[in-house]
């Protein structure tokens, strides 16, 4: 079915198929790929951080919130080369 939620497994061995490509490519697509999930992991770690405020497991959501912010700074660094690298999209 379309709507199936993929396993993964099945995002992992996309991700190597997406790294088999030729580099040039491959840099594009996995830069992408991992800018995307970094920015899904910080926004649901900043939410369940939030809907965590005051109670006893707030800490360990916050940290990774942070962990994760840390995630999207580095992804903005490695977009930043690849750019520099002028391989991007036009």
């Amino acid at each position: 079915m379309e709507n199936e939620r993929p396993t993964v497994d099945r995002v992992e061995q996309l991700i190597r198929d997406l790294g088999s490509g030729p580099p040039e490519q491959a840099v594009l697509d996995l830069t992408a790929v991992a800018n995307r999930a970094v920015i899904e992991l910080h926004k649901l770690a900043r939410q369940g951080a939030n809907q965590r405020r005051g109670e006893p497991d707030w800490g360990k959501w916050a940290r990774l919130a942070n962990a994760a912010r840390s995630g999207v700074l580095q992804i903005a660094a490695v977009r930043d080369s690849v750019k520099a690298m002028g391989t991007e999209h036009s």
